[in-house]
């Protein structure tokens, strides 16, 4: 699929808020809504546009406890590896989950809502798992930028 300026514009626009209408991308971007929505539905049967997703802030809740947690494991089993991933994947307070080159085989984003069911999930998640051979937590104060846009210049298709 090769992308021209005004698709990196306009998936640049959807990353930043999907909510809008066609015709406002299409104020933006530059074309008629019909034509936003006939790139749009290109850019999902490519795959390229996997979702779309309401994105809460983090802010908003005085509960919410983030943090990211490196993690280092034993690489002994590819069995007790999958099963590691797959809980990982299968937890909904795992926002974000990374594998790393380097010291820390794994960076996860966490979010829960309070100390009690970080610790929860924590001992869950690394405590309780047999491959972990050891993790470390940071606890974010102040989630400054949170996220998950491409800039769509990026993209090599």
């Amino acid at each position: 699929m090769k992308l021209d300026e005004i698709d990196h514009l306009l998936l640049d626009e959807l990353q930043a808020d999907a909510g809008r209408t066609l015709r406002e991308l299409g104020e933006v971007v530059g074309l008629s809504p019909s034509a936003v929505q006939r790139r749009m539905e290109r850019y999902r049967e490519s795959g390229l546009l996997s979702r779309t997703a309401a994105v809460l802030d983090p802010k908003a809740s005085h509960d919410l406890v983030m943090a990211i947690v490196l993690v280092a494991i034993e690489r002994e089993s590819p069995r007790l590896l999958e099963a590691f991933q797959r809980r990982l994947l299968a937890a909904p307070e795992v926002q974000q989950l990374y594998i790393c080159y380097g010291e820390w085989d794994y960076a996860v984003v966490l979010t829960t809502s309070g100390m009690a069911h970080h610790n929860e999930v924590s001992t869950r998640l690394f405590n309780q798992s047999a491959n972990v051979r050891r993790f470390t937590t940071m606890l974010v104060l102040d989630p400054l930028r949170t996220g998950s846009a491409i800039p769509a210049r990026a993209l090599k298709l």
